[in-house]
C-alpha cells in the first residue's frame, strides 16, 4: 500500500523523556496530540476525496527511518501514511448494519 502509494507523510513528533517511559498521564502529552493529528490529516484527506493507508514501524524500523532522513534524535516516527486517490475500479463494499440491541451482552461475553 505505501509503495504504490502517490505521498508518503511521515508524521514527526518531538519527543519528551517521558513519551517512552511515563511517570504520569502528562509526560504522554505529545504521543496523543501527534494521533490527534494523524486522525485530522485522514479526515481532511477522505473529504477532498483522497483515500489513505497507515503502517506503524516496528522495532528500530521508525529508528532507522529517522536517521535516513536526518531527523532530530528527538524526534519519534509513530507510522507512516500513504496518501493518494483511490483506484477507479475498486469493489462498492456494503456496510452491514445492526442495531444496538442486537450488539449488546447482558450477562455473557
Amino acid at each position: 500500500m505505501l509503495y504504490n502509494a502517490s505521498h508518503i507523510i511521515l508524521p514527526f513528533f518531538k519527543s519528551n523523556s517521558g513519551v517512552l517511559n511515563p511517570t504520569s498521564v502528562s509526560s504522554l502529552n505529545p504521543l496523543s496530540s501527534i494521533w490527534c493529528v494523524i486522525e485530522n490529516i485522514f479526515l481532511a484527506a477522505t473529504a477532498e476525496g483522497l483515500a489513505c493507508s497507515m503502517r506503524i514501524p516496528v522495532g528500530e524500523e521508525g529508528v532507522n527511518v529517522a536517521k535516513t532522513v536526518g531527523a532530530p534524535e528527538d524526534y519519534l516516527l509513530p507510522c507512516y501514511i500513504g496518501l493518494g486517490y483511490p483506484a477507479d475500479n475498486l469493489p462498492d463494499v456494503e456496510q452491514v448494519e445492526y442495531t444496538a440491541k442486537q450488539k449488546m451482552h447482558l450477562g455473557k461475553w
